[in-house]
């Protein structure tokens, strides 16, 4: 395994619930209302990244490898994301949404609530677009 590089974000941060890794800024995100198998989530625009001269990066979290998932809302490739410091999964990364109505949901991360520091989340922009909820079947 490489060296883990941490780096602090501008803004307000979500944080891992464990470690206090800062994962995702407040104004990224989409939606308030997703649901999870574990209960409530975050859609994310995204989750920050740096470009090096050979490729994209992610700050502060790790993509794992793609796999096909049966959600509520039909199947999806994704890729869970996991914190670089204590390797726990936060959530996934929507690669491929099978269903042209869930078209919208790729490239967009989720993030679970129960998983994550929610300090930002009082001071969160109350015009963020609410979205449809998904959540994996049992």
């Amino acid at each position: 395994m490489g060296r883990v590089f941490l780096a602090e974000m501008e803004g307000r941060a979500f944080r891992c619930k464990l470690c206090e890794s800062p994962l995702a800024l407040a104004d990224d995100v989409l939606s308030r209302t997703f649901n999870c198998r574990q209960g409530r989530a975050y859609l994310f625009s995204s989750v920050p990244d740096f470009s090096t001269t050979l490729r994209k990066r992610r700050i502060n979290v790790m993509l794992g490898p793609q796999e096909e998932r049966l959600m509520l809302s039909g199947l999806h490739t994704v890729e869970d994301i996991y914190c670089c410091c204590c390797g726990r999964i936060l959530g996934w990364k929507y690669v491929i949404a099978h269903d042209k109505n869930q078209k919208y949901k790729e490239g967009k991360f989720v993030l679970e609530r129960w998983r994550i520091d929610e300090d930002a989340a009082d001071e969160l922009d109350m015009d963020a677009h609410p979205g449809s909820s998904d959540a994996e079947n049992l």
